[in-house]
């Protein structure tokens, strides 16, 4: 997700909910305790340079169980982030504390924004020597014209 859609969203949402995709919250009581930008530049295993940048959202829960972030006051914090940093359009990536700082997209589904874990993958795989998948087929997939081996044929 954007930014310009989180703002989309949040102009006629009732609440700010964060879930994560095995259906639990995160605490009503959170915090966005940063707005930003990171910049990552880097050498993939190909040798390739990348840049990445990506808008970030710390979320923190602390034991003040009373706080709620309304969505005019996310969007405001938003906004000074733009004003300020001269943030871009960027993808949202949602940092929030598990068993270790956990990395998140973003998705909205009409009512709740869904923390989306993000994978780790090789982005030259050709260079690396990474085999390229077979494709799996259920054995419905096989053609019944194929009589090669039939029950009783003596092929297996």
């Amino acid at each position: 997700m954007k930014l310009s859609e989180i703002k989309e969203y949040l102009a006629t949402a009732e609440a700010v909910n964060f879930k994560l995709i095995d259906g639990s919250y995160v605490p009503e009581h959170f915090h966005v305790t940063e707005v930003g930008e990171v910049s990552k530049k880097f050498i993939d295993c190909g040798g390739t340079v990348r840049e990445e940048i990506v808008v970030n959202f710390q979320l923190w829960d602390a034991n003040d169980f009373e706080h709620r972030l309304k969505p005019a006051k996310l969007l405001n914090i938003i906004k000074l982030s733009e004003d300020i940093l001269n943030i871009q359009d960027n993808e949202i990536e949602v940092e929030y504390q598990g068993d270790t700082i956990g990395k998140y997209s973003l998705n909205y589904d009409g009512k709740d924004f869904i923390l989306m874990p993000k994978q780790t993958n090789c982005l030259a795989p050709d260079n690396c020597g990474i085999p390229k998948e077979k494709l799996k087929a259920p054995l419905g997939y096989l053609s019944k014209k194929d009589t090669s081996c039939t029950p009783g044929g003596g092929c297996c």
